[in-house]
């Protein structure tokens, strides 16, 4: 199981990282965060992969996946 991150005060709502998850799991929360957009979340973390599509292509470096080493 992998585990996202979103430092979601740095997050200006660009949406690339839902746009590039392959298991469409990201989008933007509800709430404003303190520059005054709406962050990027995680709709279900167990269906999470780690594939690190959202994080590779976020343009203010956001996102942080941890995955389980087996």
């Amino acid at each position: 199981m992998a585990r996202v991150t979103f430092h979601e005060d740095w997050c200006k709502g660009c949406e690339l990282c839902a746009a590039f998850c392959p298991k469409n799991l990201i989008s933007l929360a509800d709430r404003i965060n303190e520059k005054g957009y709406r962050p990027a979340t995680v709709v279900d973390m167990q269906k999470c992969t780690g594939c690190m599509a959202c994080a590779l292509v976020c343009p203010d470096v956001v996102i942080e996946v941890e995955r389980e080493v087996s």
